[in-house]
């Protein structure tokens, strides 16, 4: 669901290359029968980006953790098994990794029956783990923070390590094409500091358009990231003042020129942003498993979660490049990557 799943796994399965393995990346949601798994993405996509409120409702139905009996992906997820198992055969697969949550549930489930013979582990991309992520038949856990890993062990009583998180090493690295968006930045509004609007992949925010004109007022030159979504990139590039972007192929550049990061879903952007060392604040968040990950980034001092307006401009306030919230906030989110997780994965 979105590009922040395939980002990890392409990223995953490039270091268990550069350590002399074979990766082999699967969809989950191909391995369904009778084209359930695309439905299920168009299903998803036209929620968040058309009606957020029918996800909240299937978020805090399926996904958001509370007592009494609540429905499990285990009978959606078994209807791929079959399919896995053949893979896992046929390819001689030592090792299943997912990071995806139906994924977890299948290899859970496969596991706890005996149906998969080799161990799995679960990389959770999400600050803010929904019960959909956790089956006890999993082998391990690997998690962005302590925090994460500790709510793993409490509902499971396994194995969870924290690694942090997942990006490429440009992103890690000075941003070779920084210069280029400084220089493209400068001739469409010399001297206003440069602000990155994160829509995802999808194009799914809310209200980009306004907040966009908000900054614009403020001083700052918005950047939209409008992904794929065409009618968002219309919508914003009728807005003067603001740049629109489509899909960004050197966002390592795009990030290392930038001021600030407004990010709505506390997803792979937000992660790519704090490797770059690039501030982040948490603003109208997508219902949902976006709006928990938006508040649990604020509350580990990783981000900001704004919840207006003036309290937007007042957080970019705060993020001056000479003062001391910024380098905390920097080194904050530097701290945050640990390890390789393809480290732990290759004990098991």
């Amino acid at each position: 669901m979105g590009a922040g799943h395939d980002t990890v796994a392409a990223e995953l399965a490039r270091r268990a290359a550069a350590s002399g393995h074979e990766p082999h990346v699967v969809d989950v949601l191909r391995l369904l029968p009778y084209g359930l798994g695309g439905g299920l993405r168009r299903c998803y996509q036209g929620s968040v980006r058309h009606a957020p409120w029918v996800y909240a409702g299937v978020y805090g139905a399926f996904l958001r953790g509370g007592s009494g009996p609540r429905p499990s992906g285990v009978p959606l997820a078994r209807l791929a098994a079959g399919r896995l198992t053949d893979l896992v055969d046929r390819l001689d697969i030592d090792v299943v990794v997912s990071v995806f949550h139906l994924a977890a549930q299948l290899t859970g489930h496969l596991r706890s029956r005996g149906g998969l013979r080799v161990p799995s582990a679960v990389f959770v991309l999400d600050f803010a783990v929904h019960r959909q992520w956790l089956h006890p038949g999993n082998d391990r856990y690997l998690c962005l923070t302590d925090q994460a890993a500790a709510e793993v062990r409490r509902a499971l009583g396994g194995p969870a390590v924290t690694t942090g998180p997942v990006v490429a090493p440009a992103f890690l690295a000075p941003g070779a094409g920084a210069a280029r968006w400084r220089e493209r930045f400068a001739r469409r509004a010399p001297g206003r500091p440069p602000v990155l609007l994160s829509a995802g992949a999808w194009g799914a925010a809310s209200r980009a358009a306004d907040t966009a004109r908000l900054l614009a007022g403020a001083g700052y030159l918005p950047v939209v990231l409008c992904g794929r979504n065409e009618r968002l990139l219309a919508r914003v590039s009728r807005v003067p003042s603001a740049v629109a972007l489509d899909w960004v192929d050197d966002m390592p550049g795009l990030l290392a020129a930038a001021y600030a990061l407004v990010d709505n879903a506390a997803g792979q952007t937000a992660v790519q942003a704090l490797a770059a060392g690039l501030p982040v604040v948490g603003h109208r968040p997508l219902p949902g498993h976006g709006a928990d990950g938006v508040r649990r980034m604020a509350a580990l001092g990783l981000s900001e979660f704004t919840t207006d307006g003036a309290g937007l401009l007042a957080a970019l306030g705060r993020l001056s490049e000479t003062g001391p919230e910024r380098a905390e906030r920097v080194a904050r989110g530097h701290a945050l990557f640990r390890r390789d997780p393809m480290e732990c994965v290759a004990g098991l």
